[in-house]
């Protein structure tokens, strides 16, 4: 599939993310639900999700047939070969369930193992993000470009997989992070944050651990937009990938030095023990 086939898929994806957007957003409410547990939690979520998920799916699979759908909307693995959506109705369930505004519908083609359109839509806070791989990316209609910042004057953001299996170095970055930048922040989902390095609204995003249905459509839209994408080591990212990084040009490669000194601590504490 051809980047000019993708852009002219692009504005019927819009209108199905747009179409499960009014879905969810008619049963949020603007306070914190009445959950007590996890249980509780999820079983509300539950109500919602499901049937914004089977909207997603049906719309997403009539407008690319012959792709899959990834089912699994925290999982940490897409397919190397063909084509695969991967959506989630609801990207921010603990935000939705609060009441908060932070939550997004995303939906993700990917082809051979590679985001190649991507669309965030995030209906309470009116922003839409879409990208195309080769074609740039779009915040509501208009290109967008990273921050120019240095690392000092950098809001940073970060967030951790659903199930996060490496704690550890996540608390060490960020006490790290939090010594370099000017800010460091948690602002909503991750895809969203992702994004908005893209449009300079953030200047830099990391996390550590697998998470590649969650990271895919920012991933997309910021490298579209000219941030740098890799993992902590500064290598290429792919869905395989333990670590994730996002940055605007003029302070990846700090960035990546402040990191890559986290995981070396990490690893000596790790063979002392």
């Amino acid at each position: 599939m051809a980047t000019e086939d993708h852009a002219e898929l692009l504005p019927r994806l819009v209108e199905a993310v747009r179409e499960v957007g009014a879905l969810a957003g008619s049963a949020h409410r603007g306070w914190p639900g009445d959950g007590a547990t996890v249980e509780e939690m999820m079983t509300a979520f539950a109500a919602v999700d499901g049937p914004a998920g089977s909207l997603l799916r049906e719309r997403t699979r009539a407008l690319r047939p012959g792709a899959r759908w990834a089912a699994d909307e925290v999982g940490t693995r897409v397919a190397d070969t063909g084509e695969e959506w991967v959506c989630d109705a609801i990207d921010g369930a603990v935000h939705y369930l609060q009441g908060l505004p932070y939550w997004s519908v995303t939906s993700t083609l990917v082809s051979g193992g590679r985001p190649v359109l991507a669309v965030i839509w995030a209906p309470q806070l009116g922003l839409l993000y879409t990208a195309v791989r080769g074609g740039g990316a779009r915040l509501n209609g208009r290109p967008v470009a990273p921050s120019r910042k240095v690392l000092a004057a950098a809001l940073a953001t970060t967030s951790q997989p659903p199930w996060n299996t490496e704690p550890e170095r996540a608390g060490s970055s960020l006490t790290a992070m939090l010594r370099r930048t000017l800010a460091v922040r948690n602002l909503g989902p991750t895809s969203l944050q992702i994004a908005q390095v893209g449009s300079g609204h953030v200047d830099v995003f990391w996390e550590f651990g697998r998470d590649a249905s969650n990271l895919l459509p920012g991933s997309l839209v910021a490298a579209e937009a000219g941030a740098r994408v890799t993992d902590a080591a500064g290598r290429a990212w792919t869905p395989a990938a333990t670590s994730f990084v996002a940055a605007a040009p003029s302070l990846h490669g700090e960035v990546v030095d402040v990191l890559s000194d986290t995981v070396a601590a990490h690893r000596r504490q790790g063979a002392a023990s």
